[in-house]
Order: structure tokens, then sequence, then C-alpha cells
């Protein structure tokens, strides 16, 4: 079954197609993984099996799936521009999210790894209902929460780095595939469901 859209063809400067590759919420959830789950151990090898617990069931994982929909042409391409397109993917991430918080909580995971799971379960959430009815950046809410997890988890010296989550928000509007209010709405959603409940579930 082939989708039919009317989304444009992915143009625009190649600056704008690297930062929405390198900043796809599917590579800094590998990266936001690993870097809490160091926070949180301070340790080697647990800091690499609770990272690539979480990375595999909250990125790598759910991004197989997206992948394999879209060379089926079940959607229009991996970052699911269509807005319809959007609900297997989102139903994939927050089954395998909260399929990864059990086994957090039956191994007792140390309690940041859980926030962690918890903040992206919760911004999943929200941003699947808002999805029903209207188009969100993605991009921006990942990119717009990581920092400030990290902010929460090390030190507010990361707080500069939302600058590259306006390069980030920039580069999709540029490429079409957002406006600006939604990538407005996914960094404030970021920042408010995604960090917040960080640090409350803290």
């Amino acid at each position: 079954m082939t989708v039919r859209t009317d989304t444009p063809p992915v143009t625009g400067p190649v600056w704008a197609r690297v930062l929405s590759e390198v900043f796809a919420p599917w590579v800094i959830v590998i990266a936001l993984s690993g870097a809490v789950a160091w926070r949180a151990t301070q340790e080697a090898l647990p800091t690499v099996l609770w990272g690539l617990l979480i990375a595999l069931t909250s990125s790598v994982l759910p991004m197989g799936v997206i992948v394999w929909g879209a060379r089926r042409g079940r959607w229009d391409g991996h970052h699911v521009r269509d807005r319809r397109g959007r609900l297997v993917p989102f139903v994939t991430l927050i089954v395998l999210s909260a399929l990864c918080l059990g086994l957090l909580l039956a191994w007792e995971a140390p309690r940041m790894l859980v926030a962690l799971d918890v903040a992206m379960l919760a911004a999943l959430l929200v941003s699947g209902v808002i999805t029903a009815w209207w188009k969100v950046s993605m991009h921006a809410a990942v990119a717009a929460g990581a920092v400030v997890i990290l902010a929460a988890a090390y030190t507010a010296w990361v707080l500069p780095l939302l600058l590259v989550v306006a390069s980030v928000c920039w580069s999709r509007v540029r490429l079409g595939d957002h406006t600006v209010a939604q990538v407005t709405v996914g960094t404030v959603l970021g920042i408010v469901v995604g960090g917040g409940v960080f640090v409350l579930a803290l």
C-alpha cells in the first residue's frame, strides 16, 4: 500500500538538511540516554546497559519500524512528514517506552533513569494527542526537552544549547516540514512537558 500525500518533496539549503538529520529525535534520544545514564550511575558498564535499554526502546527500535514502513510506502519518509501517517509510529513509541518503564522499575533502575523515561513518555502522550488534529514538530520538542533534562541532570551551563534548538527549528521551517507555530509549540512542549516532568520525577 502506498501513501498518497500532498506534502512537497524535501528541498532546501544543505545546512538545513544536515541540521535536520544530525539533530533528529532518534539521534538525540540515543545521546541523551547515555548522558543521563552516566550521570545516574557514574560507572561505565551500568551506563552502557541502562543507556542501551532506553536507547533501544525509545529510539532504535521505533526508528527501525519507521524506516521499514517508509520503505514499503506506508508513510512518506523516515521523518513521517505527513501528520496522518504518524499514528503507528506514535503508538510504537508509546508502547515501547511503557515497556521500558516497566523494566526500569522491575530492575530497580536509578531514579534519574526512571524520570527520563517518564518524561519522554509524557511528552509522547501529549504530542500524540496534539498530532490527532495538528502537526507539532518532534524535532523541536525532543531537542528542547533534551536541553532542559541535561541542565537538570548536570548544570544550567548547558542551557545555551537552546541556541542549537533554535537552529534545528529554523531547519525544519526552512525545509518546509513545519511552520513557525509548529516548531514553537514543539519547543514549549519539550521544555514544559519533557523537561518539567523530568524535574518533577527526580
